[in-house]
């Protein structure tokens, strides 16, 4: 199966580690990235009719912060669908909360360790892609390697 995949971060490290640790995984896929809110919210628009299959949205990003992507993601009709992972260094459970009653799909903490990235990142795309536009229950919200 073939996955198209965006990833908005604002740490060029830990894109370029998302990026290899995709690349060692067992699936086909396209990376794209962008930097900040205003770019990924450029991006959704230029790319309405062929959205990506999985957006993994970092929380702390410049510009519009990932809550304000979410929020307005969620608000659009023709991406109201998209798969949403929030993908964050913190992990607060009451920004955790806030984020599931806003319509992510899951919650992962970046893990600091290569093995444990790749595992998160394929159960992620796995889950994303089998459950569609389908949100989890709240128990099942944040995945873990």
């Amino acid at each position: 199966m073939y996955y198209n995949l965006l990833l908005a971060d604002d740490d060029h490290d830990d894109c370029t580690f998302f990026k290899e640790a995709l690349e060692d995984l067992p699936i086909e896929a396209k990376l794209s990235t962008v930097h900040d809110g205003v770019q990924l919210m450029n991006f959704l628009s230029t790319k309405a009719g062929t959205l990506p299959d999985v957006l993994f949205l970092d929380l702390n990003m410049p510009l519009k912060n990932g809550v304000e992507c979410l929020s307005e993601i969620k608000s659009i009709r023709e991406f109201e669908n998209l798969p949403v992972i929030i993908f964050s260094t913190s992990f607060n459970i009451e920004v955790v909360d806030l984020l599931y009653q806003k319509g992510a799909h899951y919650y992962i903490r970046k893990p600091g360790d290569y093995d444990q990235l790749k595992k998160v990142i394929l159960a992620a795309v796995t889950l994303a892609k089998k459950n569609k536009s389908i949100q989890p229950t709240r128990d099942q919200f944040v995945l873990h390697p």
